[in-house]
């Protein structure tokens, strides 16, 4: 084999190398985060005034909000510290019927090793709980998607 094909084989190896265990991953991890955002807001009432998509039901009085989002859809994820140990009255134990879902985001505020199975209520389309009184909350893309058609009459 010629000295020049051998160079040129391996610079298309090695190329293709790159792109598939370096540029592939990072270019998809780079299209998936661009429709998350996060934030964070010092009370219920700053986070409520700053971002619609907020839960209505988040006291006003809750602090220390850490809220992420995705832009192409329902998925949410929120923390929050409660002025009280008891979640708002519009959180109701989770029904014996009803299985949650996981999760579909993280962030590095979020416990990553929260399951469906933590979720004891139910806020709106937020599954929840508490750890003391810091609330964490998640909403599922599929549940937003059946809450609109709903609302819209499909």
């Amino acid at each position: 084999m010629k000295p020049a094909v051998l160079v040129t084989a391996t610079a298309t190896l090695a190329g293709t190398a790159f792109l598939a265990f370096v540029a592939a991953p990072a270019a998809y991890d780079w299209f998936d985060g661009r429709h998350q955002e996060s934030a964070s807001y010092a009370t219920g009432t700053a986070a409520k005034e700053a971002r619609p998509s907020v839960p209505r039901w988040l006291p006003d009085t809750a602090a220390d909000i850490s809220y992420t989002m995705k832009t192409t859809g329902g998925e949410r994820l929120l923390k929050a510290k409660l002025p009280t140990t008891p979640l708002p009255p519009a959180c109701k134990p989770l029904p014996a019927d009803q299985k949650p879902k996981d999760p579909q985001l993280q962030a590095t505020w979020f416990p990553k090793d929260t399951t469906a199975q933590q979720a004891t209520h139910r806020c709106d389309l937020y599954y929840a709980y508490t750890d003391g009184n810091t609330l964490y909350a998640w909403q599922h893309n599929d549940d937003w998607i059946a809450s609109n058609k709903t609302a819209a009459g499909h």
